[in-house]
């Protein structure tokens, strides 16, 4: 393998596991990355998707004591049913609206700029959700994951559709409309890393099922690679966040959005960099 390559892959890596389950947009950083790295070819794309499968690896590795009463209940607690439930319903309008406007989506809006005014857009969300917050807070209906209801499920999965713009962040979208829901930030967290693990396992495996004709065994190791890249940086940022929110709102997250998506429209608007479209 070249070494230029498998270097691009642990980059690619590294940044799908250190923003994947931050508000800041993982699709975000890997397009803007891709483009400085000159890593934008379509099999790619197909590699930016496949990665994620380190990140939740990550997440069933932190959460695997829940994820194995999950298993062993399924069939005979209520408790673990209506949690697989309030999952499924999450899942369904990022599936639904996928199916329908990805393709639009991908040709239209997956490119540095726009990616850029999401992260801005995004950032100015999470500023006013916060303020909004500590000034005339949302009433907290739901302190734990299991509190939830199948309708919040179903809000909180209309939340993370939005994510489909790019730049916007999947689990920023899913965290902050959940707060706006009801649920407490831990709650919020943790259904985001919760409702990832489907949400990623099946985008992963349609990508892999779509795109098989243009994967040789000899994509293996580029994959793996940047898997296990996403895996380790994913797993120490899970164990973070955790701890932070613990004792801190998103506002710094928010900052970074917007200061991130300047600098993008800078630069492109004067040429310090060339993003490769």
């Amino acid at each position: 393998m070249d070494i230029y390559l498998a270097l691009k892959a642990i980059v690619m890596g590294l940044v799908e596991g250190f923003t994947e389950f931050l508000p800041i947009s993982s699709t975000g950083h890997l397009i803007l990355a891709g483009s400085l790295l000159n890593f934008t070819d379509e099999k790619s794309n197909i590699f930016k998707i496949v990665i994620q499968s380190g990140a939740i690896l990550a997440v069933c590795w932190e959460f695997n004591v829940r994820i194995r009463a999950v298993f062993s209940g399924i069939f005979t607690e209520r408790k673990q049913q209506k949690f697989v439930l309030n999952l499924m319903i999450a899942f369904t309008p990022l599936a639904v609206l996928g199916l329908i406007f990805g393709k639009f989506i991908k040709q239209a809006l997956f490119h540095p700029v726009p990616v850029a005014l999401s992260f801005i857009i995004g950032g100015l969300i999470i500023l006013w959700v916060e303020a909004r917050q500590r000034g005339n807070p949302v009433a907290v209906r739901v302190g734990e994951i299991d509190d939830m209801t199948p309708l919040d499920a179903l809000k909180v999965g209309l939340a993370q559709a939005v994510a489909l713009i790019p730049g916007t962040s999947r689990s920023g979208a899913t965290i902050i409309g959940s707060m706006m829901f009801g649920l407490t930030r831990k709650a919020a967290t943790e259904f985001s890393f919760f409702l990832a693990i489907p949400t990623l396992m099946i985008a992963t495996a349609y990508e892999l099922i779509k795109n098989r004709d243009m994967l040789t065994s000899a994509d293996l190791p580029l994959f793996g690679i940047g898997s296990f890249a996403a895996f380790v940086s994913a797993f120490l940022c899970v164990r973070w966040l955790l701890r932070y929110i613990s004792s801190h709102d998103f506002t710094v997250f928010a900052w970074y959005r917007i200061a991130f998506g300047i600098l993008v429209i800078a630069s492109s608007h004067y040429g310090w960099v060339v993003w490769v479209e």
